[in-house]
């Protein structure tokens, strides 16, 4: 499967589609904790009755980006520092494996696209395009997955990573932040490449703990989204 094709736009049911939208605009802070979210509202907007809007916020809450509240409809929540260092600790301790078993076995085709992916990511990090380099973010994280030929690893780390992502984009405040983080894809990658399993699970651990040197400052500056 080539670059293209993995970022064409979700398919699925109405459903799973309008999970996936919703869930990279409360991503991106287009819907900000607090923002109420009205069925009726987004079954119009995507043409759709409100059965299948009504199954997409129910798989939100599932992720506890939303809260469903009696009589009183359904709120993104805001970002809770607790759920985030769960969520942290347990990416890491599934990544930094993949990592690890990516360094002593690694798909070449898989290979050739991550080299790919980080080539869009720079593009994206020069560009400032926060939305467009965190979607290649993911996706080098899901190549990597499969090119260690453990993509069931993803799928564990997947939803409790949107906790991270919220408080990951608050922290995209520049093209050099960005490219710190491409950089350090990069030395996963060269760590792969050397078929050096300590150095790769490392550089995953690194990578992953950008954030814990960023949350301070980003608490700081946006109390009104944190719990």
């Amino acid at each position: 499967m080539g670059v293209d094709a993995i970022t064409s736009p979700p398919t699925g049911s109405a459903a799973q589609r309008i999970e996936a939208e919703l869930r990279r605009a409360i991503i991106a802070m287009d819907l900000p904790p607090g923002t109420r979210l009205s069925e009726q509202e987004i079954a119009a907007a995507h043409g759709v009755s409100r059965q299948p809007v009504r199954e997409a916020l129910i798989g939100l809450a599932r992720t506890r980006l939303v809260e469903i509240l009696p009589q009183r409809g359904t709120v993104v929540v805001k970002i809770s520092t607790r759920k985030m260092m769960e969520a942290r600790f347990v990416r890491e301790a599934i990544e930094t494996a993949v990592a690890r078993r990516a360094a002593e076995a690694f798909d070449p085709a898989a290979r050739v696209k991550i080299d790919d992916l980080i080539d869009l990511q720079q593009k994206a990090a020069q560009r400032n395009a926060h939305g467009t380099f965190q979607r290649y973010d993911e996706l080098f994280h899901i190549a990597l997955a499969e090119g260690a030929g453990c993509p069931l690893a993803w799928e564990a780390v997947s939803d409790i990573k949107a906790h991270m992502d919220r408080a990951c984009h608050l922290t995209l405040t520049s093209s050099e932040t960005m490219l710190d983080l491409v950089a350090q894809h990069r030395a996963i990658m060269a760590a792969v490449d050397a078929r050096d399993p300590d150095a790769a699970a490392e550089a995953m651990h690194r990578h992953l703990r950008e954030i814990l040197r960023a949350l301070p400052k980003v608490e700081a500056e946006h109390p009104d989204l944190f719990e």
